[in-house]
């Protein structure tokens, strides 16, 4: 049944994705207000079908840490169900991602018309120049910035390297930095396409202020509230060292 459900879904989703793909394109005369409403209408969509099909909820927490301003998001990255999720979280925003996505037919070109930070991730010099000053310019236009510090999907109970791009935009916009946590991955995959119903909690930490702190110290701050988190979150995947203390 999970199966059916999943493959009726990714269907629905396709179909749902190539009308908005085409309109968004066709209004990139129009001003970037009136696209984000645009995808808002495909975004509504997409989380009715996740609930209705699929039997996906998700609820926040922290949402008081949410400052009143434009700040960089870094995020835990799981699956799928985040890069849409996080828009009814932190609306309006912009996305840091790899430049082979604006190519996608219809998703991609959605992507391009919101004027998503895009880079080249074989050229990480010329990658960090484009977050710095897209990711400015995205900043002082009112949008939200959300970085994936990991630099891709991690499966629950993992964890990459935090690169320090988003902390080093931080420093250089003067914005603070919301670290997010969240456990979607338990219940869809990195790469599955077998989908699960259930419950996804997505938990805000409170905004790190960059002042007189170095991107490092930012960046390690972040991930230590992003990894204890994810303890709390999903306990099961982090099982206790052999040699401790029972209690």
């Amino acid at each position: 049944m999970v199966t059916v459900r999943s493959t009726f879904f990714l269907l629905l989703v396709s179909l749902w994705t190539i009308p908005f793909g085409i309109l968004v394109t066709l209004a990139v005369l129009l001003p970037i207000g009136a696209r984000y409403r645009i995808i808002a209408l495909w975004r509504a969509g997409f989380m009715a079908l996740c609930r209705v099909l699929l039997g996906i909820r998700y609820r926040v927490i922290g949402r008081e840490n949410i400052p009143s301003e434009p700040c960089v998001v870094l995020a835990k990255h799981q699956s799928a169900w985040e890069t849409v999720g996080l828009q009814e979280v932190f609306p309006p925003l912009v996305f840091v991602l790899k430049k082979e996505l604006l190519r996608l037919p219809f998703f991609g070109w959605g992507l391009a018309a919101l004027k998503m930070i895009s880079i080249d991730r074989a050229d990480a010099r010329d990658a960090l120049k484009q977050v710095f000053d897209q990711g400015r310019d995205r900043l002082s236009a009112g949008y939200w910035v959300v970085i994936f510090p990991e630099g891709t999907r991690v499966a629950p109970g993992q964890t990459c390297r935090y690169k320090p791009g988003g902390a080093h935009l931080a420093v250089r916009a003067g914005t603070r930095v919301v670290p997010v946590a969240h456990d979607a991955g338990e219940i869809w995959g990195r790469n599955a396409f077998r989908i699960s119903a259930g419950l996804i909690t997505v938990s805000i930490g409170p905004p790190i202020d960059p002042a007189d702190k170095s991107a490092a110290k930012i960046n390690a701050l972040a991930a230590e509230w992003i990894e204890g988190e994810m303890r709390r979150l999903s306990p099961h995947r982090y099982p206790a060292p052999a040699d401790a203390p029972s209690v």
